[in-house]
């Protein structure tokens, strides 16, 4: 039997196939080749037609269907994983009433202030572990007070992955997993945070139904099933937000493991058994996929908004033809710290690790006389793995330590120079390993539909690939570097 594993983010979407009897990725696929098209009318808006994850989605589907070849009978299930915090409003009819507002949108965080104040930082903390801060709820409000002939209009909200679930199953679903990531979910009540949504002026019969992240959600309704090419045997089993699912593909799921990636935005993930928030919500706690009243398990999240994008932004504004390798071999020509070059990499957004300020990025410290394309390069890795550092840093004063790191081999841990200085300033063994979000959401479908006996059964075949230590001869240059640069950005949020 097969697994399907389907990614929904923001540059792209990603399919992938496995087989369940030795976990190996029989096909992938994703589009659009070029990144997706986020609209942003004004700064700091970001907006996507969910729309357009479907289109993306369907051709990534039939790519991996062609090459596979496989019978759709023997796909036993679907897993989602899909950006996390946007909002997507439908009508009772079913139909999008305007693009969502995904997750590097920063236009509600002041809604998300006032509600912190109004209901009170302590209670906001103690039931739903965070500050509402820009969140989903925060987005939906946003739209209440500024759009108020679409808000009434709407009949449920769901995050992104919920509403690619509808359109496969005809189902209207979410996940606390899912509501706690829209700071919609009251952990000390166990139930839907009220208190927000009375603050706000929201009914809770907007939020869908609630099922479990693995379980039997749905089946491929029959035109979805004709659509796709795809078989109403086959289930919809599990969902989770990107970094949740991350954290599952790299099997970290219990307390004191670290999961961590570095795609377009930046994540580390630490999962705890024990109630912990930041007082400020510089990282944020949801629950995670495996949690339970019983059994908690909490995701302790820091996002840095601006990772990959500097590294693309970078290569576009070179003005040549160059590769990510090229470009990882010019950044290693560099000494550690690139001879008094930073880069503060907060250029997407509003960032929570800033207390939601955008301060944008920055360059500081260049030299005309020794500065060249090298020194930019490495500067902007560095930044970005010390923005990583100053966050893990909030981390560790709330009981979450990294001495082991788990990231797939991809995206910004290609680059030697990443991850060695992420080990060398962290003090943390990197592991990398040969997964996916989509392949991570196609075993957390195994999972959901009962293919797997276990979590232990899914991921027996999970290859490590690499294991870099930190280089404790180095060790103080990186903390040089890392000085110099926090130097600066506490300037820039002071």
């Amino acid at each position: 039997m097969y697994l399907l594993g389907f990614d929904i983010g923001s540059s792209s979407v990603k399919v992938s196939l496995i087989d369940g009897e030795n976990g190996d990725c029989v096909a992938s696929s994703f589009h659009p080749k070029q990144e997706m098209k986020i609209t942003a009318h004004k700064a700091g808006w970001a907006e996507q037609e969910p729309e357009a994850w479907w289109k993306n989605l369907k051709l990534a589907l039939a790519d991996v269907l062609n090459e596979s070849k496989v019978d759709p009978n023997t796909i036993d299930s679907i897993g989602i994983s899909y950006q996390m915090h946007g909002l997507v409003m439908i009508d009772k009819d079913r139909k999008v009433i305007r693009p969502s507002i995904i997750w590097c949108d920063s236009r509600a965080a002041s809604f998300g202030d006032n509600a912190f104040n109004e209901i009170g930082g302590q209670r906001c903390l103690t039931n739903m572990l965070n500050s509402p801060g820009n969140f989903t709820a925060s987005k939906l409000k946003w739209v209440k007070e500024n759009e108020p002939d679409l808000f009434e209009r709407v009949y449920k909200i769901m995050l992104p992955g919920d509403w690619i679930a509808m359109k496969l199953t005809d189902e209207i679903q979410t996940t606390v997993s899912g509501l706690s990531e829209g700071i919609m979910w009251n952990f000390k009540e166990n139930k839907l945070a009220d208190i927000l949504f009375e603050n706000y002026g929201f009914s809770s019969e907007i939020i869908p139904e609630i099922v479990p992240t693995f379980a039997v959600q749905g089946r491929v309704s029959a035109k979805m099933a004709d659509e796709l090419g795809l078989s109403t045997k086959t289930k919809i089993s599990y969902r989770a937000g990107d970094q949740p699912n991350n954290a599952l593909s790299l099997n970290v799921l219990n307390p004191g493991e670290i999961a961590t990636t570095a795609g377009t935005s930046g994540v580390v993930y630490g999962v705890s058994e024990e109630i912990k928030y930041d007082p400020q919500s510089r990282v944020n706690t949801f629950a995670h996929v495996n949690h339970s009243t019983e059994k908690p398990r909490l995701g302790v999240l820091l996002c840095i908004n601006g990772t990959g994008i500097l590294n693309a932004w970078l290569k576009r504004m070179l003005g040549e033809n160059l590769s990510y390798e090229e470009m990882n071999e010019l950044a290693a020509s560099v000494p550690i710290g690139s001879e008094g070059l930073n880069i503060l990499p907060f250029g997407n957004g509003a960032e929570r690790v800033l207390n939601n300020k955008n301060t944008g990025s920055m360059l500081n410290g260049i030299n005309f006389n020794i500065h060249q394309k090298g020194h930019l390069l490495r500067a902007a890795q560095e930044g970005i793995v010390f923005s990583f550092n100053y966050g893990m840093e909030i981390m560790k004063g709330i009981g979450i330590n990294a001495s082991v790191i788990r990231a797939g081999k991809a995206n910004m841990f290609l680059s030697p120079i990443f991850r060695n200085t992420l080990a060398g300033i962290s003090g943390a063994t990197i592991e990398l390993y040969n997964t996916d979000g989509s392949v991570g959401a196609a075993r957390g479908a195994g999972i959901g539909s009962g293919y797997f006996s276990s979590s232990t059964e899914a991921f027996s075949n999970l290859k490590k690939l690499e294991i870099i230590e930190p280089d404790k001869t180095k060790v103080a240059e990186y903390q040089d570097a890392y000085y110099n640069w926090k130097t600066e950005l506490e300037k820039a949020i002071s």
